[in-house]
């Protein structure tokens, strides 16, 4: 059981936001809280891995075409909505070892910087606040396309919950959580660049 996952995952689904960045035609996107996917993954002494999904509350990614380092990525995670499919473990990952969503109810990123690294590949770098405690982090993103109204991406990283002060468990549970984000994103017309 570990918290740390889903903290990273929030760090991660706001990464993903920025690659929406790469082709887009309108200067800003809403992320969509419910085609947007979160998922993380962490071993355990007691399973051979957690994997488990949070909820992307909202989220919203400022283009500039011309140049990506000021293009913008804020997202929030609903950290009580971390699932596990195991209710018991949930409601420990809720509890103040891990997530104390009662104090913490959210997790936010926000992008600090965002550069194309090669072809359809981006490197976004922001700051990840969970737990009280603000870290930067990096995220990759690729295959970022863009059909429509409807832009989306994946991006993964990986991040050391110690980071945020997620020490409960000891070795029982791994430090390192692998994030992996399929984020979509929603134009709305006044957004739209004119054909």
């Amino acid at each position: 059981m570990s918290a740390a996952g889903p903290l990273r995952v929030f760090v991660a689904v706001s990464l993903a936001a920025a690659s929406l960045c790469p082709g887009a035609w309108a200067s800003a996107w809403a992320l969509d809280p419910s085609a947007t996917r979160i998922e993380f993954s962490v071993r355990n002494l007691s399973v051979a891995r957690v994997d488990g999904t949070f909820r992307l509350a909202s989220g919203h990614v400022t283009l500039d075409d011309e140049d990506p380092s000021r293009s913008t990525i804020e997202a929030v995670i609903d950290a009580a909505s971390v699932d596990t499919s195991e209710p018991k473990r949930d409601a420990h990952l809720r509890s103040a070892d891990f997530l104390d969503v009662a104090r913490y109810p959210t997790i936010a990123f926000r992008s600090t910087r965002i550069e194309r690294a090669d072809g359809g590949h981006w490197r976004v770098t922001g700051d990840l606040t969970l737990l009280g405690r603000t870290r930067p982090v990096l995220l990759d993103v690729d295959s970022s396309t863009s059909e429509g109204t409807r832009p989306s991406a994946h991006a993964t990283t990986t991040i050391d919950r110690r980071d945020f002060g997620m020490t409960y468990a000891g070795f029982a549970v791994g430090k390192q959580v692998v994030i992996t984000i399929d984020a979509v994103g929603m134009n709305t017309a006044a957004n739209a660049s004119p054909e």
